[in-house]
């Protein structure tokens, strides 16, 4: 049983003011592995005093020094690889291709931040004035489970770049890997202060987080229902905000495409992460007179994918992080039936090899219309819909007709075509062809998918304040 009994503050670990302990649990075997001691609101007013006080030596630092900072961040972290993996997999329930990119994926994003700023220019001129570009101040970081080490260094790093300070509030449910990342950037020696990482409930320490007057700036990542509380509570103090919410990822797969690579592409697309993705591509539209040979192909990639051990090299698809989780994910797997959609693969349940775990059956629903709840809600875990469209233009059209913009994917090969469907579709990222990831471009979503930018330059300017200065010679 591991215990977590501390949280870091000024450069320290020091026991939480908060005195509520919560269980941590292996989502493959549904046993308690341990557990963490939760921050509270004082512990929170605490962390954000000491980043105000360290604000001013950090947001002083010149471009050199930061890098230097960046790279020793990311030294820490490559060096506690190992460990963050065996936790991942552990905690998360990763499967073992998947925890081993999460795990180097942390340390990447400060050298990656790193080479944005050596490119970068804090001051411009614009006519006759001088444009200054200066760090917006205190930092409140919230982040989620899906993705623990990467979105907490991911935000940490572009913090850092601007000559931020920061306070971070990572979920309760990945404390053991919190502490592996603490650990590991607490050995970086940055100056004290100038990170915090205070983990503890969305409702006391993000709440606490987010309403305080001395925080300027808030960067989300998680729900939609929980994005727009924050926008609001932040609109108080006018602070600036980011938020990467929720994503329901349309996959076009164009009439000229070889579908016998298109839907193993599509399926792979929509198993990111086991489904619990925000970019997850978990609406397949193919042609309408292409449909049976569609439903032939994903369910045979369907069914070739493995729910099972994280630790086995043949899983391709781990367990839910939580029973609440898996709950969650068969209520909308019986959605989709009640609804109509006709069952092609998997389906409520667990795999019938397995007695433990929170684990899902990987399922695809056909014939699916995008009314029903399925095609709508974000599901969050390996259940997918495959929708048929007559022509390019109601493809398009049923790719928009979402309330979200996220991330989408189209698969064609004439590259000109794609990318003029590219064009047409509202979402903050589209793939053709690849689903691989570009550090440099920038993230974030159109509509309810969320406000703002990640990564590279614009992810960068995020945190940084816009001053003209007139009168200064050229």
């Amino acid at each position: 049983m591991k215990s977590v009994d501390q949280i870091y503050i000024d450069g320290q670990f020091v026991t939480p003011h908060g005195n509520e302990w919560f269980d941590l649990h292996n989502p493959a075997t549904e046993q308690v592995i341990g557990r963490v001691r939760l921050a509270d609101a004082d512990d929170a007013r605490r962390a954000i005093a000491v980043a105000r006080r360290a604000f001013a030596t950090v947001s002083r630092s010149d471009k050199r020094t930061r890098i230097e900072w960046l790279q020793r961040l990311h030294d820490a972290m490559q060096a506690r690889e190992a460990d963050l993996l065996a936790a991942i997999v552990e905690e998360y329930g990763a499967p073992a291709s998947r925890a081993v990119w999460m795990a180097r994926h942390g340390a990447s994003q400060f050298l990656e931040a790193a080479q944005v700023l050596e490119d970068y220019a804090f001051t411009r001129r614009a006519g006759s004035a001088q444009v200054v570009l200066q760090p917006v101040g205190v930092v409140g970081a919230i982040t989620p489970w899906n993705s623990d080490a990467g979105f907490i260094c991911g935000k940490l790093a572009v913090a850092i770049a601007a000559g931020c300070t920061v306070v971070i509030k990572p979920s309760e449910m990945s404390a053991l890997q919190t502490q592996i990342v603490s650990e590991a950037l607490h050995e970086a020696g940055l100056p004290p202060g100038a990170f915090n990482i205070v983990t503890g409930r969305g409702d006391v320490v993000g709440a606490e987080i987010v309403a305080h007057p001395d925080v300027a700036k808030i960067s989300f990542t998680g729900s939609t229902a929980v994005g727009k509380s924050i926008l609001r509570s932040g609109a108080e103090a006018l602070k600036r905000i980011t938020l990467e919410l929720g994503g329901k990822s349309p996959t076009l797969i164009l009439d000229d495409a070889d579908l016998q690579t298109a839907i193993p592409m599509a399926i792979d697309a929509g198993f990111i992460n086991s489904g619990q993705a925000c970019i997850a591509g978990t609406r397949i539209l193919v042609p309408e007179r292409r449909l049976a040979e569609a439903e032939a192909l994903a369910r045979a990639a369907v069914e070739a994918a493995v729910a099972g051990d994280p630790q086995d090299p043949a899983s391709t698809i781990g367990p839910m992080v939580s029973a609440r989780q898996w709950q969650r994910v068969q209520h909308y797997i019986r959605r989709g039936i009640e609804e109509g959609a006709q069952l092609l693969a998997g389906g409520e349940g667990r795999p019938s090899h397995l007695s433990a775990g929170w684990f899902v059956r990987p399922t695809i629903f056909t014939r699916v219309r995008n009314d029903m709840t399925i095609a709508r809600e974000e599901i969050f875990g390996p259940v997918l819909s495959l929708l048929s469209y007559r022509d390019e233009a109601e493809a398009i059209a049923i790719a928009n007709d979402t309330s979200y913009g996220l991330q989408a994917y189209v698969i064609s090969p004439d590259i000109e075509r794609a990318q003029r469907v590219a064009a047409q579709i509202d979402a903050g990222r589209v793939l053709i062809n690849t689903l691989a990831h570009e550090p440099r471009a920038p993230f974030g979503g159109f509509k309810q998918s969320g406000i703002g930018r990640e990564y590279g330059s614009f992810g960068l300017e995020a945190y940084l304040e816009v001053k003209s200065v007139l009168g200064v010679a050229a």
